[in-house]
């Protein structure tokens, strides 16, 4: 792995003493109570308000379509509650390690992912992001052209499913978060697993509270209806963060943290109120160049250090090209899509 000097024609060199002293021990990454309190409070009141009306509105047999209308600002509230949880992982929300822990577990169940193991996955996700060589940990799965091209047909056909965009953010996205999460992940600890244990539990009985208050069906078709929707957004998130044109990849050696925060994370530019809903997280590459600072600081951080802003935006539209992207080809450096690698096949007489 290179160090930590990052050197690129669209935004200059920036030397690893200035990286370690002038932006590492800033003031952003200091917790703030009160920025903190008043994101639980205008999240978690409007979502449980919301949760409430939409039991009243099934229970008085009103239009199912008023819970739909409603399910989507609750699932934009519950992607915010999730960016909460992932500031506890990093254990950044508050000052105090007990409080983050206690608010990852609270909103870790209600996005139903166990905080301990998420927490490790999600820290190997930064240590290995865009890292062709230590890849399948908490990210995307990403083949090379020559991995595809050498692959089985099973593993190729098993390739294409996932990364079709209507299994990815449709069923695919509602299986990770519903099913998947309720298994421990491999190498886990005693306390990774015990997390995943413990939420199983708390979920299992919101459920059977549920049944006996306001009645499974009723639970059942708000519960899944806001899940779907962000669980679909949330992976969708995930996904163009770390897939999109002009991304970073490279081999071990040649692996640099800074370059895959300036060159390997998104600036996602979502507007203003997506950008409140997302916490955020659409500043990903500030993200990444320091996981420490929380979510309520990062445009804070974003604004007043000079490189991050280097980064060419990502808007919505150019972000729906990522779609057709699917492999990584080394020999260009960058990611093609599926019919792209025809002339692949052409020159190897593979497929």
């Amino acid at each position: 792995m290179s160090n930590h000097t990052f050197d690129d024609s669209s935004s200059g060199k920036i030397q690893g003493s200035e990286l370690n002293w002038r932006y590492l021990l800033a003031e952003y990454k200091k917790p703030n109570l009160r920025k903190a309190t008043g994101q639980l409070l205008n999240t978690f009141i409007p979502y449980l308000s919301l949760w409430i009306l939409m039991v009243f509105i099934v229970q008085q047999g009103y239009s199912y379509w008023f819970v739909l209308a409603l399910s989507i600002p609750a699932s934009l509230l519950l992607i915010r509650i999730f960016i909460f949880f992932h500031d506890c992982c990093h254990n950044t929300f508050f000052a105090s390690a007990r409080a983050n822990k206690i608010l990852g577990y609270i909103s870790g169940i209600l996005a139903f992912t166990p905080f301990y193991d998420w927490r490790r996955s999600h820290g190997l996700h930064h240590a290995t992001a865009q890292d062709l060589d230590r890849r399948g940990i908490g990210d995307i799965w990403t083949m090379t052209v020559e991995e595809y091209l050498g692959a089985p047909q099973l593993k190729k056909f098993a390739y294409r499913l996932y990364r079709n965009p209507f299994i990815l953010f449709g069923p695919g996205a509602l299986v990770y978060f519903l099913i998947l999460q309720r298994f421990p992940k491999r190498g886990g600890r005693k306390k990774e697993r015990y997390s995943v244990v413990v939420a199983d539990l708390v979920i299992l009985g919101i459920i059977g509270v549920s049944a006996l208050t306001i009645g499974l069906r009723t639970y059942l078709l708000i519960q899944i209806l806001i899940m779907g929707f962000a669980a679909s957004m949330g992976v969708w998130l995930f996904y163009v963060q770390h897939q999109f044109e002009g991304v970073y990849w490279a081999r071990h050696q040649d692996w640099d943290l800074v370059r895959v925060a300036l060159k390997g994370a998104s600036y996602y530019k979502l507007g203003k109120v997506l950008q409140w809903f997302t916490g955020n997280i659409g500043l990903h590459h500030a993200h990444h160049f320091r996981p420490v600072i929380p979510n309520y600081n990062l445009q804070w951080f974003h604004d007043t250090v000079p490189f991050l802003q280097t980064v060419e935006p990502l808007s919505i539209r150019r972000s729906l090209k990522s779609l057709r992207l699917n492999l990584w080809d080394e020999k260009g450096q960058k990611l093609v899509s599926f019919r792209e690698i025809k002339r692949y096949r052409q020159q190897n007489g593979a497929f």
